[in-house]
This record gives C-alpha cells, structure tokens and sequence, in this order.
C-alpha cells in the first residue's frame, strides 16, 4: 500500500494572497501546481481588523458566514467560485482597495451536492471522500439525530453554524483524552471563542447520550446551535488523510526550543487551540510567513478580528512542524493542544520517494 494517495496537496487545498482593489467582478487565480476550483472559501483582511468571511459552494456564492455569531447573510461581496480561483467584487471583507488579504481554500466535490438519508434527518452532503472533507447542511429538527455526512471514515472533527441564528461555531472532536465527544455530557469547543473543551452539565450538545462520530454520520443533541427546530445548518467534516491532512495532538514545552509535531508532510496550513484552558485559537498557512528558512512569524486568530499577528514563530519541515515561541496561544507548558493541518506536499510521495527536507 503506497504511503499516501495524495502527491500534491494544492490539488485539495491552497492558499492564496492578493491586494485588494475596490473593483467589481475581479477574478482571482490560484497559483499552485494544480488548479483548485474552491468549494469552502474561508478569506480574512490581513492588514484590517476585520471579520474573517465564510463562503462555500453548497450554499452559493451570495451566502455569507462570518466567525462571529451572525445569521447567514444573503451578499455580493463574492461575485462567484471559478475553476482555479474565485470572483470578488467591493467589500472590507474581501476586496476594499490597498488591504492585504489572504484565502484559504478547499475542495469538495466542485459544487456538486447530493441527497443522503443516513441519518434521522436527510442531509445536503458534497463530499471529497479522497480528501476527507464534506460540506453538510440539513434542516433541524430540535430533538437529537444522526446526519450523514457523506465520508468513508468517521470524521476526527467537524464544525457546525446555525445559519440562521446568532450563535456560536460549534466544534466537536474525538481524538483529546477526557475532552472528547463522549466524555462527560458531551465536551464542544467554539470557533469564535476563547473558552477550553467545555462539558455543557447537560447532555444537549451531541445527543442525550453524546454519541461518536460514525463512518457514516455524526449526532447533534436539540441545542439550538446544533439542532435547532426549523433552523437550516451547514457542518464542516474533516478526518485524517495519510500525507495530505492531519488531525491530532501535541503538549506544549513553554520553550522557545519547542515541541516538534510530526505530520507525515510539510504543513501548508495549521489551526490549533489549546484544550484545558481560555486562548485564542490561532492559525498560520506558509503564505503569509515572512521569514525565511521554512519559518512562520505571522498568525491569524479566528476568534477575532485582528489583523495578522506577526509574534509567532514556527518552522515548517518536510514532515511536521516545530514550535519556536513561549507564547502560551502555541506552546504553553504542560498544555495540551488539538490542532489540524494540511499538506503542501508529502513527506514521502505515493511511490515511495522522501522528499528533501525543510
């Protein structure tokens, strides 16, 4: 069996930076060994402090998430997903004129959605099975339920918005010891938020008996962020890809000498949240890096506003990557961190060749 199915990493997800110019209908072209036709847009103003903009192609383009607690608003500001890139027109979010801004991008299944009735409620999926990703949206119902979400393997993580209601990002993960899913009354933790992996004291987050992830669905509990009655929600599904993504673990040194966390790749992309206690989430693509050398010095965090962070420092490797700060938003002593990353490409290719290192 080959170590990865996935030799190009920008075939699935890429990053791109641009200036903003105050026009309309201006289309933007992804610069990675191969074309990416976006299908979640995930876009923050690197120099403003402004929201970060949630756009994905199940919804539309005209659809609008922010990482806030707003409702879905119906927008211009995305003009449309194209082949390799995306379409922007006017909008401190995502094109007002001499602002830096960078674009995160994934791809599912180019648009193209289909019904499944897995679960107790049939649900909208586009799915990359090869990638492991899927775009979920169904209807609630205010009661516990199983959706499917489309993968071949159960998902390791996965967020949830209502999209019709001011609440929170909902996140559910499976892999953190005693901060899980099933532990307690059902531990979540919230994009938007600072707060640690948080036991609810009642077990409405992920069903009246929290209840794993499945190869084929995953539950909700009738919490109105969850399972609203009446309410249309999207989810975001991610598990591991051997080469391409990884979901995981590590525990903090406090050291500016840091923790070294192996992937089996060289990360184009990170997001990590200290579990146990109230941080900022925190996240770097090796776009927006200004060192040299395979370093990172520049950081977003999701839970804010905030333009970039340039406080942070990491280096990239050809197999992981390893902590260079003492800032407790990274590398806390003792501190016991979730995070997931993707691939610029992979440590070593599908016929087995390594790749250079740094």
């Amino acid at each position: 069996m080959a170590y990865t199915t996935i030799d190009d990493g920008s075939k699935y997800f890429q990053t791109l930076l641009y200036t903003g110019n105050g026009s309309s209908s201006r289309a933007l072209t992804n610069d990675g060994n191969s074309d990416l036709q976006p299908d979640w847009l995930w876009i923050k103003n690197r120099s403003n402090a402004v929201d970060h903009g949630i756009w994905d192609s199940s919804r539309g383009a005209g659809k609008r998430l922010t990482i806030g607690q707003d409702a879905e608003e119906d927008q211009s500001n995305l003009a449309s997903f194209n082949s390799d890139g995306f379409t922007v027109n006017t909008g401190d979010i995502i094109n007002t004129n001499t602002h830096t801004y960078v674009a995160w991008q994934w791809k599912a299944n180019a648009g193209t959605t289909a019904s499944n009735s897995n679960g107790g409620v049939t649900s909208t999926v586009q799915a990359n099975t090869t990638a492991g990703f899927s775009i979920v949206q169904w209807t609630g119902d205010g009661s516990d339920e199983t959706v499917g979400h489309g993968l071949s393997s159960a998902p390791e993580i996965f967020i949830i918005k209502n999209r019709e209601d001011s609440t929170d990002w909902r996140i559910g993960q499976d892999i953190v010891t005693g901060k899980k899913m099933t532990d307690g009354n059902g531990y979540y933790m919230e994009l938007n938020d600072t707060k640690a992996s948080t036991n609810p004291g009642s077990a409405t987050t992920w069903g009246s008996t929290p209840t794993a992830p499945t190869s084929s669905v995953f539950t909700v509990g009738s919490n109105n962020a969850h399972n609203g009655s009446s309410d249309d929600f999207v989810a975001y599904c991610f598990h591991s890809v051997q080469g391409y993504s990884k979901i995981g673990t590590y525990k903090g040194n406090g050291n500016a000498d840091g923790t070294f966390v192996y992937t089996g790749f060289k990360p184009a992309f990170l997001i990590a949240k200290e579990t146990g206690a109230s941080r900022n989430w925190t996240m770097a693509d090796n776009k927006s890096q200004t060192a040299g050398n395979g370093s990172n010095t520049n950081s977003f965090q999701p839970n804010t506003n905030s333009a970039q962070d340039a406080n942070e420092r990491m280096d990239w490797l050809s197999n992981g990557f390893k902590l260079r700060t003492t800032s407790t938003t990274w590398n806390t002593s003792g501190g016991y961190y979730i995070y997931w990353a993707f691939a610029e490409h992979p440590f070593v290719a599908s016929k087995g060749v390594p790749t250079t290192a740094v």
